[in-house]
């Protein structure tokens, strides 16, 4: 996914914004690192080694780490806090990126099929989540991991413990894989491979889905299909339930409505019909939907009404214009996929 559209690692991080500095970097890759100036650095290692990776091993990898001043600001830049919709979809919503998604499927049949089978969870979804973060793995990153997860840990002003987790895991991952940490790259938030997992979502969610051994997301298309899976599913998707609704609604966008929000659906109907959203179809008495607000190029609103499969997209990526372009992205590759099966079938 290019780097300045790219939230921090599988939805879990928001935009951070702030005065973000790093005085000891002069320029770009200057800020050589010594895990002996830093304590923290020191009880990571403590961690690890407490869980079976060798202190010395932590040590030389933590010291081949380059602090990098283009990873903070990065991370003040993410587009879901800039972007209106029309132009957050007409960056992943083209025609090659439609193409391309049926051609994934078209190549990994089998374990899509056996995703759904085993998790739950649509082929078109899956599809749309990898094509969404890397354009089907084209686009995996180019950040070195080690340095990416270093620089935040040690660096940033708010969220170092957060990240010192992510780097401890990192390295248990590459101690356990027999990887060379400093060989692998992703995005500026350490968010890696086809499905752009955080280390830590990496450890709980990724699994070996064709049974080799390893849990591979870096090079193993099935295995991401799998964890993309696996992490829809630990969330709570709903086998064959709707992610949204669309819905009616006034011109401008109502007053004392919360709408766009990443949490579960809570907004009951006679709060909809108060506030001049009529849904799009009749719903039962006691739903409860998100309301989305979507702004089209011509300045016009759109409404939808997010479900709880809506909410479990946004556990992905924390941004509901993120949790939408994957939803149109998938019905967009169901649709030329349907399409191009009922030509073959002429």
């Amino acid at each position: 996914m290019s780097k300045a559209i790219r939230m921090a690692g599988v939805g879990i991080l928001g935009a951070l914004i702030g005065s973000l500095t790093l005085p000891l970097m002069a320029e770009e890759g200057s800020g050589v690192f010594n895990p002996d100036d830093y304590p923290q650095a020191q009880r990571l290692v403590k961690g690890l080694e407490a869980k079976g990776v060798p202190a010395e091993w932590a040590n030389h990898q933590l010291r081949q780490a380059k602090l990098r001043q283009s990873v903070l600001d990065a991370m003040a830049g993410a587009a879901e806090r800039h972007l209106a919709w029309h132009e957050y979809r007409d960056i992943f919503i083209t025609d090659q990126r439609i193409e391309e998604g049926v051609a994934f499927q078209q190549a990994h049949d089998d374990a899509l099929a056996k995703a759904e089978a085993v998790y739950g969870v649509p082929r078109d979804i899956i599809t749309a989540i990898i094509g969404v973060e890397t354009y089907y793995g084209r686009y995996r990153g180019s950040h070195p991991v080690l340095d990416s997860l270093a620089t935040l840990a040690f660096e940033h002003p708010t969220r170092g413990e957060f990240f010192t987790r992510e780097l401890a895991a990192f390295l248990q991952i590459a101690h356990e894989q027999q990887v060379d940490p400093a060989t692998l790259s992703g995005s500026y938030a350490g968010a890696m491979g086809y499905p752009q997992f955080i280390p830590t979502s990496y450890q709980a969610y990724a699994v070996d889905f064709d049974d080799d051994g390893l849990r591979d997301l870096w090079n193993n298309p099935v295995d991401a299909i799998g964890s993309v899976a696996n992490y829809f599913a630990e969330h709570g998707w709903q086998e064959d339930g709707a992610i949204y609704y669309s819905a009616e609604g006034p011109a401008s966008a109502p007053e004392g409505l919360a709408v766009n929000q990443i949490t579960p659906p809570g907004t009951s109907l006679n709060t909809l019909k108060k506030a001049g959203i009529t849904p799009g179809m009749s719903l039962e008495e006691g739903v409860a939907v998100s309301p989305l607000v979507l702004t089209q190029d011509d300045g016009t609103l759109s409404y939808r009404l997010g479900l709880h499969n809506f909410y479990v997209i946004t556990r992905y990526n924390h941004s509901h214009l993120y949790a939408m372009a994957v939803t149109e992205l998938a019905e967009a590759i169901g649709d030329a996929t349907s399409q191009a099966q009922g030509e073959s079938d002429l």
